[in-house]
């Protein structure tokens, strides 16, 4: 990127790539609060529906690595583009759906596209924003939207599909996608490829995919199928197998899709590393706790979505600049520690919800903890696992990250949505009442949730080497080297 753009414009820029992606995260969980409303016009059954969310995180998890790639080879613009274009017109497909499967592979190919667009924006923020203490802002922002997007989503979700209906979480996402690309064709330039060599590692593009995508199905299917069966353990080992093919070929390929020496480099190993424990627990969170506001406490869509405001206003607070200033102050190791022990504390609170809990007593406290937590934690671990990188592996780092961000998030919902399942339904038969029994199951989840939050707390305290970034005075702090191995 030209390094005389106006200041006014990459921060504009930043805005545009921030909106694409929030529609991108917003479809993860829009989708769930009209699930209902889904099921009763296109006649699913309780088996087929759950097909509605889970072919979006098919795709969506099986080609993040390879979009990022792709954006280094053949130019980040055009891939974001071209993810930005699939996602709208896919969601047009969505919102006119009749039946089951036209909905189903439409989903499907809306996931190829946020796949595309999520791996993409957070390379192109990286290129924009050179300057480390720019950077640390533009990344509070970015960390806001990813952050706080699936709480909008609900609430966007439950106002949408009450006052018109469910065909309209997706159509609401045409305007978004035009306006988006044309100010990304205004505001971004076309980029040259950043990649040398302008190859694609076809064997392992195709391998490591499809390891991803069966992956994520095994996990996905693993509730309905059961955990221990044949289909889902044969699922495993082949996804197994593939990743061990994908390792030997990388390490035989003279353009290998992923080098395998980025994993010697140790920000972006533990950096993933606590992404994929704290998304393991936070997905799980915010759909149990959505689910036990809704089950148990009897809360409408809209008042879900309102629960989760608190948070999202903290979160908001540090994307307008404190997380910034907390990076540039103490870097990313301590802050990064510190949001995830937040982050533990409040589902510890989660996990002492009552039957009959009162909103001021029960739930605001946990939604205030988890909000300072992900507020100070998000920014810090995107940069860490981006500080090591060349800018011609950005896009490649950035599609590591977002999926280990995609695996742990699937992967903790399925194994802590089932055991919310199993301790509810073992209540149930000792004759605990559902509520009761349901209240329960939550609370287990919760409390295995913030278990996980504060071993990676620990793993950030530990094992992460810092970041520091300088303040607008220098302060005395050094930024660390691009590529210290």
């Amino acid at each position: 990127m030209p390094t005389n753009r106006s200041d006014r414009t990459r921060w504009l820029a930043l805005m545009v790539l921030c909106l694409g992606d929030l529609m991108i995260v917003l479809d993860t969980t829009i989708v769930n609060v009209a699930l209902p409303s889904i099921r009763a016009d296109l006649a699913f059954t309780e088996t087929s529906l759950v097909w509605v969310v889970n072919a979006y995180m098919l795709t969506f998890g099986g080609f993040l690595l390879l979009g990022g790639r792709l954006g280094d080879l053949y130019g980040r613009r055009r891939l974001f583009l071209a993810g930005i274009a699939v996602f709208t017109l896919a969601s047009l497909a969505c919102g006119l759906a009749t039946s089951q499967a036209a909905l189903i592979v439409a989903r499907a190919v809306q996931g190829l596209g946020g796949a595309v667009v999520s791996a993409v924006a957070l390379s192109l923020i990286m290129t924009l924003f050179s300057e480390p203490d720019d950077r640390a802002r533009a990344m509070g922002v970015f960390g806001f939207v990813m952050a706080g997007g699936g709480s909008i989503g609900v609430l966007l979700g439950g106002l949408l599909t009450d006052t018109l209906s469910w065909h309209w979480i997706f159509l609401v996402n045409l305007p978004v996608g035009i306006i988006v690309a044309v100010l990304t064709v205004m505001l971004l330039p076309a980029d040259e490829p950043a990649a040398d060599g302008g190859r694609l590692d076809v064997a392992g593009a195709v391998t490591v995919t499809l390891a991803l995508l069966l992956a994520v199905y095994a996990v996905v299917g693993g509730e309905q199928a059961g955990w221990l069966s044949g289909r889902t353990l044969g699922l495993l080992a082949a996804s197994a197998l593939l990743l061990v093919a994908f390792v030997v070929i990388e390490a035989r390929s003279s353009h290998p899709l992923v080098p395998l020496r980025l994993f010697r480099l140790r920000r972006l190993v533990t950096a993933n590393v606590v992404g994929i424990m704290w998304s393991t627990a936070m997905f799980a969170w915010f759909f149990l706790s959505a689910l036990y506001m809704q089950v148990v406490l009897a809360y409408t869509p809209l008042q879900v979505g309102l629960a989760f405001l608190p948070a999202n206003i903290i979160m908001g607070a540090f994307s307008l600049g404190l997380s910034a200033k907390v990076v540039m102050r103490f870097g990313v190791r301590w802050p990064l520690a510190l949001g995830q022990a937040l982050v533990a504390a409040g589902l510890g609170a989660f996990a002492m919800v009552p039957v009959e809990g009162v909103f001021i007593s029960d739930i605001l406290p946990g939604m205030v903890l988890l909000g300072f937590g992900v507020g100070l934690a998000f920014n810090p671990v995107l940069l860490a696992a981006m500080s090591d990188v060349e800018p011609s592996e950005s896009g490649l780092a950035s599609g590591v990250v977002n999926t280990a961000f995609m695996m742990g998030g699937a992967l903790g919902l399925a194994i802590l949505a089932s055991l919310a399942a199993a301790v509810s339904a073992g209540l149930m038969e000792t004759g605990v009442a559902m509520p009761a029994a349901l209240t329960g199951g939550y609370r287990a989840a919760f409390g295995v949730g913030a278990a996980i939050a504060a071993l990676a707390a620990v793993i950030a305290a530990v094992f992460l080497r810092d970041v520091k970034v300088p303040g607008p005075e220098g302060a005395g702090m050094e930024t660390a080297p691009a590529n210290p191995h």
